[in-house]
């Protein structure tokens, strides 16, 4: 099975405008994350999309696939599926956010083994197990609730699951342990195509969180359990503690 990786990426953000060409040690952040995505081993194929001339010019001048996207998708997945009908040659297709410099080859490629294996399964998302009980009631970092097979039951900003009374969340004995949720999505492609046709939804609307209009569709979302890597860029307060971070991978 052929697995196109797409980089959806935009100019316009509230906190950020032109985030994607922020310089990261030296490179444009979408830089960082092209590369990454190229170096999974699954991956055939990383187009970055996007609808913004300057990013455009940015990503062709390192090397990069780019490909100009509608002004009127309204969501990543919006530009992902639009790039994705271009190019009927990949079953599979990954949604890799333009803001996780920090983002591994390893991730991508454990998003894509469900899939390879299940072709009756539609989406397959990244978590990993929260490193500290304060990221619970943390709204920037999105929760997320699984069953049994390892399908998503909830994703949330709130707390959950929620613990009625305070225990180590870490121990390995209990039954729920809390998991934040990553971003990055891998579909397959006929289910991508049906997703980028629904509706805003009253639980996205409600926590401004995508994945739950697929949830309220009825898709099943299969939770892979990777280990867990820096968190992205919101802000520009956020850079030196990836370069940081990134200073620390090479020694």
């Amino acid at each position: 099975m052929r697995i196109l990786a797409v980089i959806p990426v935009r100019w316009s953000s509230t906190r950020f405008p032109g985030k994607p060409l922020a310089k990261i040690a030296g490179k444009p952040m979408v830089q960082w994350v092209y590369e990454r995505t190229q170096a999974a081993q699954r991956v055939d194929e990383v187009i970055i999309a996007t609808d913004d001339e300057r990013i455009l010019q940015t990503a062709t001048d390192f090397g990069a696939r780019a490909e100009m996207t509608s002004p009127n998708a309204a969501t990543g997945t919006d530009r992902v599926a639009e790039v994705a009908a271009r190019h009927a040659e990949f079953e599979i297709v990954l949604n890799v956010q333009g803001d996780e410099p920090l983002i591994t080859p390893q991730v991508l490629d454990a998003v894509t083994e469900p899939l390879m294996d299940e072709p009756n399964l539609p989406i397959a998302t990244a978590i990993a197990r929260l490193a500290q009980m304060d990221d619970l009631q943390n709204p920037n970092v999105v929760k997320v609730v699984k069953n049994r097979e390892q399908n998503a039951l909830y994703f949330s900003r709130a707390a959950i699951p929620f613990y009625r009374s305070r225990m180590d969340f870490r121990d390995e004995a209990k039954l729920s342990v809390p998991y934040r949720h990553l971003g990055i999505y891998g579909y397959q492609r006929e289910a991508l195509r049906k997703l980028a046709h629904l509706e805003p939804s009253p639980l996205e609307q409600a926590e401004q969180l995508e994945q739950l209009r697929f949830l309220e569709a009825g898709f099943t979302i299969r939770c892979v359990e990777v280990a867990a890597y820096g968190s992205g860029v919101d802000c520009p307060e956020d850079i030196p503690r990836v370069e940081a971070l990134l200073r620390q991978e090479t020694t």
